[in-house]
């Protein structure tokens, strides 16, 4: 349904509306070609952060359309939306087959992106999510991104307690320390 109100109202896209959005296309397009985990997260919680964290940026180009936005800055907004998908193509790169939608074990990713912070894919929604509303934004569209990052911290500590379960994981973590921010958390 998003989708589809996206490819509706494309005359308004601009680039860094269409850079957005295909970030997270690619993501979904990885998400398809997964392999089979070895255990998964199927609870209700983490099925409603999965599924606010995947609509929340398809519909903060949609409120857009609905209601106007502010122009913050443009420039600043293009070169974060870009480096964030740059950075998330990496990152999918790096992690194959070994991607999913929801928290699962699929075996443990150490290296590239992953030797820096625990969680650089969502690093990526964060700085694209930023970079979005520095082109344009609105209470709406604000609000959409708390709401997004509020459901990819529950995803980030759900991974964990379902990544926790490989061997390798105590070791991970106390290499790799931080979750999302190097020195913030």
């Amino acid at each position: 349904m998003a989708l589809v109100s996206l490819f509706l109202l494309k005359p308004t896209l601009g680039v860094v509306g269409w850079l957005y959005v295909l970030q997270h296309l690619i993501v979904l397009g990885f998400a398809l070609t997964r392999s089979e985990p070895l255990m998964t997260d199927y609870s209700v919680r983490s099925n409603i952060a999965v599924g606010v964290a995947y609509l929340s940026p398809y519909a903060q180009v949609i409120c857009l359309y609905w209601w106007p936005g502010k122009v913050a800055w443009p420039e600043g907004g293009l070169v974060l939306v870009t480096l964030a998908a740059v950075f998330s193509v990496v990152c999918l790169l790096t992690i194959g087959n070994q991607f999913g939608v929801r928290p699962a074990l699929r075996g443990l990713v150490t290296r590239g992106p992953y030797r820096l912070v625990r969680h650089p894919l969502y690093l990526s929604y964060v700085i694209a999510a930023i970079g979005f509303n520095l082109q344009v934004w609105n209470l709406a569209t604000l609000l959409l991104v708390l709401l997004g990052w509020t459901s990819m911290t529950y995803r980030i500590v759900a991974e964990e307690r379902v990544l926790s379960r490989d061997g390798s994981w105590p070791a991970y973590a106390a290499l790799v320390r931080y979750r999302l921010v190097p020195g913030v958390w």
